[in-house]
């Protein structure tokens, strides 16, 4: 709740806060992810047959996205090389691509160096030779609660947009999941961008009204 009342704060008093933060992070993504049970429900009478679907898995096919975005654009994206994990000298090496992408892609950004990193507490975001690279770059970062996807914008709706247009579908291939997921975010426009970021400031103010409790779906009462 401390969190989300500092962020809500610096939003209300900065009218430039949340057009200077750039969010991010990975995720994995599957050659084949199962469909729901909603997306793959079926209308019938009270006296049809239950319908009979074979038990699937996803894929062991897989490849990592790491993505960036702000308000109004993706920034940069990379897929992790199969058999790399994502340590923290990987991970600097992706922040050096990332700002070297808004020095190209956000000039406005890299000429008042006044932008934001927002990312989670995974080991690698939070390892000495990360915050380093920040200090030394002089990028500021978002604090971010353990334990809330709810409140990290990749989670609550960037990569489950992705993911929703793959599900059912079959690739054999990393390569072809990596050009399907490059053609998926460059499909994302600028207005979803600015919705998401709004349900995002609507997201801290939920946690503020529920005095930082967790709770299940959009009901905070």
């Amino acid at each position: 709740m401390s969190i989300c009342t500092d962020l809500r704060d610096r939003a209300q008093n900065d009218p430039n806060f949340m057009s200077s933060v750039i969010t991010g992070d990975e995720c994995w993504v599957y050659g084949y992810d199962p469909e729901k049970k909603q997306m793959s429900s079926q209308w019938s009478t009270s006296s049809s047959s239950r319908p009979k679907k074979a038990r699937q898995v996803k894929s062991n096919i897989k490849t990592m996205l790491i993505a960036f975005f702000d308000i109004d654009r993706l920034v940069h994206h990379d897929f992790v090389p199969t058999g790399q994990t994502v340590n923290k000298e990987f991970y600097k090496t992706v922040l050096q691509r990332l700002h070297d992408a808004v020095r190209r892609h956000c000039p406005e950004k890299w000429r008042s160096g006044n932008w934001i990193l927002h990312h989670d507490n995974a080991p690698a975001h939070r390892a000495v030779t990360t915050n380093e690279f920040l200090v030394k770059h002089n990028i500021l970062s978002l604090p971010h609660p353990p334990y809330s996807p709810d409140l990290a914008p990749c989670d609550f709706f960037l990569f489950p947009q992705l993911k929703k247009t793959m599900k059912a579908s079959r690739f054999d291939y990393v390569e072809d999941i990596q050009a399907n997921m490059t053609r998926q975010l460059r499909d994302i426009t600028k207005r979803d961008y600015q919705r998401c970021y709004r349900q995002w400031q609507e997201c801290w103010n939920k946690c503020i009204q529920a005095q930082g409790h967790y709770f299940e779906g959009d009901k905070t009462n």
